[in-house]
């Protein structure tokens, strides 16, 4: 089955920069759109930025201007490139690809921002 692989998380101080990659191990074909969530404990999964086949992109207003969603390989790869961050923005990091019929999710990764 489809599995997502997504690295880049890790631990960074206030102000620094991350880039996660999320990488289809099996091609996908026929993409809608895809995107970046995160989810701190005891919160919700919230949308961080989507970005559709065209190349439209949208981001939550708590980082607009400091994330960029790109992708790579007819959307197979997405990078999330976050900069500036803040401890706001620790939270686990999952990726997902839409297709019509289907969404495939990426198995989280850990993002700490703390000096």
């Amino acid at each position: 089955q489809v599995q997502l692989v997504e690295s880049g998380g890790g631990l960074v101080q206030p102000g620094g920069s991350l880039r996660l990659s999320c990488v289809a191990s099996t091609r996908i074909f026929s993409i809608n759109n895809m995107g970046w969530y995160r989810q701190a404990p005891g919160k919700q999964r919230e949308l961080v930025a989507v970005i559709t086949s065209g190349g439209r992109t949208n981001y939550a207003d708590s980082v607009k201007g400091r994330f960029t969603i790109s992708t790579a390989n007819a959307g197979n790869t997405i990078y999330l490139q976050m900069n500036s961050l803040k401890p706001e923005d620790t939270a686990v990091y999952y990726c997902k690809i839409s297709k019509w019929s289907q969404d495939y999710w990426g198995q989280g990764t850990q993002v700490t921002v703390s000096s």
